[in-house]
């Protein structure tokens, strides 16, 4: 290229980065006059913005985003949310925070039913052998060996009634293991009526709600009778272990994570306890041979579901002083010596779990229910059921409508 034509060159440029650069200076300029000096409808438009922004609150900012965030957008947002808030994360309710020192709950109030069925079908048996227990033959004198059938009965009776037949032998089960577990009075009637004064409520419920005032079934309780004094006579309910706690399982109850879960027969669940305490082993306690009913078994309490009780029952249990506790030792299959929480028993007028001690009236006339029973081996008299009520005549018939004409156009 020639020198001329390079100047040529260099001189177009230069003119058009000079002309461009005119260009966009007007440009701004004419920007800047347009924010500084912005229309009528701009303004009116900017200031219904401002007004909706000032109004907005977390719902309505929550509907204008779903339109434009899907949900995984949105829980990411509130999350990095630069404001003051809570947000456990989508936990569910009682569970937000983790404190070792108390129960987990799920909220505040009960689980209904079918919550609880749930509940207990998240919690699986233990993938562990279940231990039978050994056999139990009631010995003893012939009114004790009454009595005791009679609340082994009643047992079944109030508990599993209904049950399959399975059912019921495992309550019976349950029921025997506790008499030799030490932990547990000694009696057939004491392991039954145990705490049935306490204000925390009774081991069996049938015992404290109720349910005995109500007329019995004779086939139901002829049934439970059967049961019951097989159960006494050595029969062994193997499917249940050395199994010492139940409950339906439309009920999700405070205790049973602290308990080793090993099957549910019917609508029950049953529970062995846990540690050494939990073995064939541990059941070494020996039947008292006496069923009389005292203010210490009527007062006292499962140690177990005592330890694992909310604070609330806590406190009131321990709203007056006990008497002094008393422990139990358990060695276990390896040789481990497992000392048993105390049970709380009663004795003297002191007030335990919020109620007063019961009167010596009052045991005694406990104990001269469980005297005036029938003959254990009288047949059992089935009454005949009610004649119905004649049913009711039938209406009467309404005339047959004749079809439309001329003379009856309505019929």
């Amino acid at each position: 290229m020639s020198l001329a034509s390079r100047r040529h060159y260099v001189l177009a440029v230069v003119g058009l980065l000079i002309v461009g650069g005119l260009v966009a200076g007007w440009a701004l300029v004419g920007l800047g006059v347009f924010a500084a000096k912005p229309d009528v409808a701009s303004q009116k438009w900017g200031a219904a913005v401002g007004r909706r922004i000032l109004r907005l609150s977390d719902a309505g900012l929550a509907r204008y985003a779903a339109h434009e965030l899907d949900p995984a957008a949105q829980a990411l947002a509130r999350r990095h949310d630069p404001r003051r808030h809570q947000d456990y994360w989508g936990r569910p309710p009682g569970w937000e925070r983790l404190d070792l020192k108390r129960i987990p709950r799920l909220g505040d109030s009960e689980p209904d039913f079918e919550d609880a069925r749930l509940i207990n079908s998240f919690r699986r048996p233990a993938p562990l052998p279940i231990e039978p227990a050994k056999p139990f033959v009631l010995r003893g004198a012939a009114v004790e060996r009454e009595r005791a059938l009679h609340c082994m009965t009643q047992a079944v009776y109030f508990e599993a009634g209904y049950e399959p037949l399975a059912g019921q032998q495992a309550v019976a089960q349950t029921v025997l293991n506790r008499l030799r577990h030490p932990g547990y009075p000694k009696s057939v009637c004491g392991v039954i009526y145990e705490g049935s004064a306490r204000a925390t409520g009774c081991q069996f419920s049938f015992a404290c709600d109720g349910s005995m005032d109500r007329p019995l079934n004779p086939t139901i309780w002829a049934q439970a009778q059967a049961v019951a004094r097989r159960a006494l006579g050595g029969f062994v309910m193997k499917d249940v272990g050395v199994a010492t706690h139940y409950h339906a399982d439309y009920v999700a109850p405070y205790w049973a994570p602290t308990l080793v879960k090993l099957r549910q027969i019917g609508a029950h669940i049953f529970y062995r306890w846990t540690g050494p305490s939990g073995t064939l082993k541990a059941f070494t306690g020996r039947y008292s041979g006496q069923e009389t009913l005292t203010a210490a078994i009527l007062l006292s309490a499962d140690p177990r579901t005592l330890e694992a009780a909310p604070p609330e029952m806590a406190a009131a249990g321990a709203a007056i002083a006990p008497p002094p506790p008393r422990t139990a030792r358990i060695v276990g299959a390896d040789g481990t010596i497992e000392i048993l929480p105390p049970l709380v028993s009663g004795g003297g007028p002191l007030a335990l779990g919020g109620r007063r001690a019961p009167t010596p009236e009052e045991i005694a006339k406990i104990n001269k229910l469980l005297e005036a029973l029938p003959d254990a081996n009288a047949p059992v008299v089935i009454a005949a059921p009610a004649a119905a009520p004649p049913p009711p005549p039938p209406p009467p018939k309404k005339p047959a409508q004749r079809p439309p004409s001329l003379l009856t156009p309505l019929n």
